[in-house]
């Protein structure tokens, strides 16, 4: 079965962000299906062209099977929302061009956010009869409208009338967090299937080559809390740097946060007037560099902002941390706390408290026992249920369903 994935913000391994897809399309090949990415030129973590080229399209064929068609966007997404609409927008149309020029795609996979690629998923399914997949990632605009992103009326409107129209259109809508089940439904979506956010445990090793990755950034030998993803309002980083304001009588502790995003800029600066000395800033580093990374963390922390809406979510890097077998300092009430408690993963905190967090360090600075502990719990948990091959192989049955009712 050959499938098109249009996805703006679709990262390789040799990437930084999510690599979510990446794994999810290896797997769809070795299960027989032929995959097509449609995704920006500009990361959307870094606001950096992949390469310097004037090519409308750039192919790219990492493993038999996937073919990867970079379109130009807009690059200067990390301006401000309104430049960043400008760059979602240009994606449709330069993707939409690129997708009509396909041949024999038998299954469109729009996911969103941003909501707007999935709008052109669901017009080149139409126009090709194809079967429309819709996967939610986020529930966009709601997150938006939360967390004071998104604030015109008419833009709120139109943007809540197009989800409504996705959902009832799509042959099936895909949820990653079983928080989103109840959203989409009463939004019109017919077919709901959970097919849960995860990890590939393979893809790190608790015990290597943490060492040479300190070294290289000038680490230290103390206990490290790491933040690695993106530095967006969102991500509430504003509260790691306080904490590591409160921690800075222990000269062992080192808090560091790997990334790019819009809000870096002030991060630095705050850590700057409090005169840190126990924070590091790092830039992005490819997935494949991952592991290194958490291998030379003594703890991981994930934070959203204190919102209602974000207790439905399940972050991805909570699973990739716990897949590093490093204890999660969970900021993040909801859904995700159950999995991080239940598997005896790590210390939740109050998200918005960087008193809370600050605490969480020093507890697990002072017992590196139960660091371990949780540390191979979370490995566990994710080898038994959350394994990214589960993920794949509930996807592909989904697939599968679509290529018997056409044979």
């Amino acid at each position: 079965m050959h499938i098109l994935l249009i996805h703006q913000a679709f990262a390789s391994l040799d990437e930084a962000g999510g690599t979510r897809h990446y794994e999810l399309s290896q797997d769809l090949i070795a299960r027989g299906h032929r995959v097509t990415v449609i995704a920006s030129q500009v990361s959307y973590l870094t606001a950096r062209s992949k390469q310097k080229t004037r090519k409308w399209i750039i192919k790219e064929e990492p493993i038999p099977g996937l073919t990867i068609l970079r379109v130009r966007t807009y690059s200067a997404i990390h301006r401000s929302f309104l430049h960043r609409l400008i760059g979602f927008f240009t994606f449709m149309f330069s993707s939409f061009l690129a997708a009509i020029q396909l041949h024999d795609v038998e299954v469109v996979w729009g996911t969103t956010p941003p909501i707007f690629q999935a709008w052109t998923a669901w017009l080149v399914a139409w126009l090709k009869r194809a079967v429309f997949l819709l996967e939610v990632r986020d529930l966009w605009p709601a997150f938006a409208v939360a967390v004071g992103v998104l604030k015109s009326n008419l833009l709120i409107t139109l943007s809540e009338r197009l989800e409504r129209f996705l959902y009832r259109h799509a042959s099936r809508v895909i949820v990653n967090s079983p928080g989103f089940i109840e959203h989409v439904q009463a939004r019109g979506a017919r077919k709901v299937d959970l097919v849960i956010n995860g990890a590939d445990p393979e893809m790190f090793n608790p015990a290597g080559g943490g060492r040479a990755w300190r070294d290289s950034h000038a680490l230290g030998t103390g206990f490290v809390a790491m933040y690695a993803g993106a530095h967006g309002m969102s991500n509430d980083l504003q509260v790691v740097v306080e904490a590591a304001a409160l921690l800075q009588d222990d000269t062992e502790i080192m808090v560091v946060l790997v990334g790019d995003g819009k809000e870096k800029p002030s991060l630095q600066a705050r850590a700057e007037q409090l005169n840190l000395q126990n924070i590091r800033f790092i830039p992005s580093i490819p997935k494949q560099e991952m592991a290194q990374a958490l291998a030379a963390c003594d703890a991981a922390i994930a934070i959203l902002k204190p919102i209602e809406m974000y207790k439905t979510t399940y972050p991805n890097k909570v699973f990739d941390y716990m897949a590093a077998g490093r204890p999660v300092i969970l900021a993040i009430d909801g859904v995700i706390r159950q999995v991080v408690e239940t598997a005896g993963a790590g210390i939740y905190v109050p998200p918005g408290s960087a008193a809370a967090m600050a605490s969480a360090i020093r507890i697990l600075k002072s017992d590196p026992d139960l660091c371990q502990k949780m540390g191979a719990a979370g490995r566990y948990a994710v080898e038994t249920q959350y394994h990214r091959a589960f993920q794949a192989e509930q996807l592909s049955a989904i697939l599968g369903e679509y290529r018997k009712s056409n044979d």
